[in-house]
């Protein structure tokens, strides 16, 4: 069984789940900290919601692939194909975004949470349900970035699932030992560990939704002789002449080349506009993530800016 492509989704889903266990562990200490643990359940309803929620949405998703997959419409392949591209689009925009609003964030993210959750306890009466909503949110929010990667990996069956579910619960351990055990970890180290990693997956990501979407014209092109010019090569569509085949020496569905393909977008074809596509959104948001590296936050207290959890 070939676990390579479980790397990609475990990447993202710990470095997610880590971000939301975050804010739930900054949540609960605070509640312990105002005496106020009997909102502790509210916020163990909030994560319960927020992850159901995500694993919904997962759900749909696969469901409106597998439907496309097996449907006997003309257009069927080209819709499923362009969705996966569309999918791989919007996993790019939320990733990168997230990357590096995060990174600004860190330095801010202690009080900022800390002072939504003083606003919640002021309304006395819909205490609990602010609460909820901010740790739903939090969760939610982590969750559908997670959920609309694994839809565009969804291709590679099943095995994406089991990288998330490790993920998951690698970032719930990370939480534990955090706030409840006080272990000191350097988050500040994690974090640039997984997003220099999170930056490659999300690069390799554009190599995929570009040949997603050439996948589709070309079958759009055969299907309908009217969108014939959309695709005057055999070879490819929209991406250009052909920069290397290196099927021969280095195969993306075997050892190690299956490797670089799930953890950095390796291809065995690499057109032009994927190269240019690549190399773009490499040199964009790579710039702005190493430029936010120097924005985390050194607090006295602890090294990586995190608050030390109440014991």
């Amino acid at each position: 069984m070939d676990i390579s492509a479980a790397l990609p989704t475990f990447v993202v889903t710990l470095r997610e789940g880590v971000e939301a266990a975050l804010v739930v562990g900054i949540v609960l200490a605070y509640l312990n900290k105002a005496e106020q643990t009997r909102l502790n359940p509210w916020v163990y309803g909030g994560i319960a919601v927020g992850v159901a929620t995500s694993v919904l949405v997962g759900i749909v998703f696969n469901g409106v692939l597998l439907a496309l997959e097996t449907s006997d419409r003309p257009y069927a392949p080209v819709i499923k194909q362009f969705m996966e591209a569309g999918f791989g689009g919007v996993a790019i925009l939320l990733l990168s975004w997230m990357l590096v609003w995060m990174t600004q964030q860190a330095r801010s993210m202690k009080a900022t949470v800390e002072g939504a959750i003083t606003v919640a306890l002021n309304q006395s009466t819909r205490a609990g349900w602010a609460v909820f909503g901010l740790v739903t949110i939090a969760v939610l929010r982590e969750g559908f970035e997670t959920v609309v990667f694994i839809a565009a990996q969804i291709q590679q069956g099943w095995i994406p699932a089991i990288g998330a579910l490790a993920g998951l619960v690698g970032a719930v351990i990370i939480g534990v030992l955090l706030f409840r055990l006080g272990v000191k970890i350097n988050l500040r180290r994690f974090f640039q560990v997984m997003g220099i990693l999170l930056l490659l997956i999300v690069s390799g990501l554009v190599v995929g939704a570009l040949r997603y979407l050439d996948h589709g014209v070309a079958l759009l092109s055969q299907i309908n002789p009217n969108y014939a010019a959309l695709c005057p090569s055999t070879d490819s569509c929209i991406l250009g002449p052909l920069v290397w085949d290196t099927s021969g020496i280095l195969p993306d569905r075997q050892f190690p080349g299956v490797l670089l393909k799930a953890l950095f977008g390796y291809t065995q074809r690499l057109y032009l506009v994927q190269a240019i596509g690549y190399l773009i959104f490499l040199l964009t948001v790579g710039g702005l993530y190493v430029q936010t590296l120097t924005g985390w936050n050194l607090s006295p207290s602890r090294p990586d800016g995190f608050p030390q959890p109440d014991k």
